[in-house]
């Protein structure tokens, strides 16, 4: 598989996104559910920390990836929901390391939303990941 950034700005960059990514000879596509902070039996957790519910989100996602045999560099799409914009942006850096060491910068959306599907959830991350 490849893919191509495009990416005809600069100010993605410090974002750890893409305007785009065009994927070529894949031949696995998985569209993964939103991720959120919820332990395995699907209860909240870290109700209150952003830092905390961005980092339990990013392990969610990465444990549905591996068990489908993905990883975050196979990742092309990820869309943000949460309940604070500000309070997210505050906290890019938690996201913004792991995209980086995985070599990923994929296109995206942030969105604010004014609730989530449980209580206490202030992100949900949603992704697509091809190979």
């Amino acid at each position: 598989m490849e893919q191509r950034k495009i990416n005809p700005w600069k100010w993605q960059d410090a974002f750890v996104f893409s305007q785009a990514i065009e994927v070529s000879n894949a031949s696995r596509t998985l569209y993964c559910a939103g991720q959120a902070s919820v332990d395995d039996k699907g209860n909240p957790v870290h109700v209150g920390d952003m830092r905390k519910q961005i980092e339990q989100a990013f392990l969610n996602l990465e444990t549905v990836l591996k068990a489908s045999g993905f990883g975050l560099e196979n990742v092309v799409r990820l869309n943000y929901y949460t309940t604070n914009v500000e309070q997210f942006l505050g906290a890019a850096d938690v996201f913004a390391s792991r995209l980086t060491a995985a070599g990923c910068q994929p296109s995206g959306t942030l969105l604010g939303v004014a609730k989530l599907a449980f209580p206490g959830l202030m992100i949900e991350i949603e992704a697509t990941a091809a190979k």
